[in-house]
């Protein structure tokens, strides 16, 4: 009797038994599509070693001051403004191949390698441990641009590699894509995270130069594996496009931006991601000193977060593929955000830790439901030749403000406990909890300034549509396991 082999057993599998099936067409199968959104795992990689492991290790066993840290941890983001002319250019670039999306992805992909390749040795050398003594300056100048090489490098490999999985998928499965990368980031973020814990359990040097340098590796073969004959090669474009002038980035942008439209929205989007992560340095602590949560009891915080965000990244592939406004949905997100800070803010008060899983599970989900619909929006603001420079903008804005939230949220909170607790704001406030309240008090405040940045670009579209029969498509992501 012959044994099936597994490919042909997957094969016979039904199409509803696989979640992503339906984020496939003609043009990017489903095989095709998962290798693809590698590139995704990668970039969550990389985030979950600078942002999560790297920051504990530099603080607790490297000794490394928490404000340089911070520094270091924050430097990505400094390239973040400059992803839109990153989109720009992999729109408009003139390859003897004929590629446009391929050179950037590969480009950011090198440079994360570089980065990663001497990453541990500058972090050695920065706490003192090098064999030449080099002047502390030159230390930090080493260790800041490797992190700045693995910035830009992730910042462009996934500025061009979304604009490419833009151009592969037709209309009616790019909602479903959106939803797929989303969940590749996230997936390659909480795995590698239990994966780069498990390996630095007991920390050595040794071993952190192996698991930096050994991401390294990886990053530069999944990345390889994901690009694979992924854009064709097509000279009779490059050859068309030496007879036509060179575009300028600033006329694209000044066109792009003169947009009410566009501008509102990225707005929209800034106001929306501060309100999300301000909240993200602060969240743990607040469970560990106000409700004496054990250490094990807050890394499930993080497990919570990511639940959320992947229910919202299902439904949210199924009310886009049934033809909703990204915009409207987004507010949905917005308004799921507002019981969940109310549920964190009064489980102090009341002792509920229960109140406080169920608001942290809340926040994921608003987080997630607004960062995948302001991304489906974004793919459709600007012409198919140029949606590298919307979504650009749109990670450049993102970034930035989830950078600028983070810090101001830390700030924010030791500034206003500090008053606190000096009794400068009144006895009632002269508990530690005050600096925390402030700062989810202020991310609600900002979930309400967001709603009315969206309204009228959930009118314009309403207007747009009124007239066109609502689209009804199988779901696909509805069976992912929670």
């Amino acid at each position: 009797m012959k044994i099936p082999s597994f490919k042909n057993g997957i094969r016979r599998v039904p199409l509803r038994y696989l979640p992503f099936a339906d984020a496939a067409s003609a043009g990017l199968p489903l095989g095709r599509l998962l290798r693809l959104s590698l590139f995704q795992v990668t970039v969550g990689m990389s985030v979950a070693l600078m942002v999560g492991t790297l920051n504990r290790v530099m603080i607790v066993e490297l000794g490394v001051a928490a404000w340089l840290v911070a520094l270091m941890v924050a430097i990505p983001l400094l390239v973040a403004p400059f992803r839109a002319v990153t989109g720009f250019r992999s729109d408009t670039h003139r390859s003897a191949f004929g590629w446009r999306r391929v050179p950037f992805i590969w480009t950011g992909t090198m440079l994360q390698f570089m980065g990663l390749s001497f990453m541990p040795f500058a972090l050695l050398v920065l706490t003192g441990q090098g064999d030449i003594k080099t002047p502390d300056w030159f230390n930090q100048a080493i260790a800041g641009f490797s992190f700045l090489c693995v910035g830009i490098g992730l910042q462009t490999s996934q500025t061009a590699g979304l604009a490419l999985a833009t151009d592969l998928a037709d209309e009616p499965t790019r909602p479903r894509v959106v939803a797929l990368m989303y969940v590749m980031l996230l997936l390659g973020m909480v795995g590698s995270s239990f994966v780069f814990s498990l390996m630095l359990q007991d920390f050595t040097p040794k071993k952190m130069i192996q698991v930096i340098q050994g991401h390294a590796v990886l990053t530069l073969v999944l990345n390889a594996v994901a690009l694979w004959k992924q854009e064709a090669r097509d000279p009779a474009r490059a050859a068309a496009l030496k007879l036509e002038p060179v575009p300028v980035f600033k006329d694209a942008w000044q066109r792009f931006i003169s947009n009410g439209k566009a501008r509102r929205f990225l707005v929209m989007v800034a106001l929306g991601t501060a309100a999300f992560n301000m909240q993200d340095i602060v969240l743990e602590p607040y469970g560990g000193e106000i409700l004496k949560l054990t250490v094990s009891a807050t890394t499930l915080l993080t497990a919570l977060l990511a639940s959320g965000s992947l229910v919202a990244f299902a439904v949210a592939s199924r009310k886009l593929s049934n033809g909703i406004d990204p915009c409207r949905l987004a507010a949905y997100g917005v308004v799921c955000g507002l019981p969940g800070f109310s549920a964190v803010i009064f489980a102090a008060p009341l002792d509920a830790t229960w109140l406080f899983y169920g608001g942290v599970f809340c926040i994921g989900f608003g987080a997630g439901l607004f960062s995948v619909s302001t991304l489906a929006a974004a793919m459709t603001m600007e012409r198919k030749e140029f949606v590298g420079l919307a979504l650009g903008a749109w990670g450049a804005v993102q970034a930035t403000a989830a950078g600028l939230s983070i810090a101001l949220g830390g700030a924010a909170r030791d500034a206003v406990s500090t008053l606190a607790l000096q009794g400068s704001l009144g006895p009632a406030l002269s508990v530690p909890v005050t600096g925390y309240s402030f700062v989810y008090y202020t991310e609600i405040c900002l979930l309400f300034i967001t709603l009315a940045a969206i309204g009228p670009l959930v009118r314009r579209a309403n207007l747009a549509s009124a007239s066109e029969p609502a689209k009804s498509e199988r779901f696909g992501l509805a069976d992912l396991p929670g």
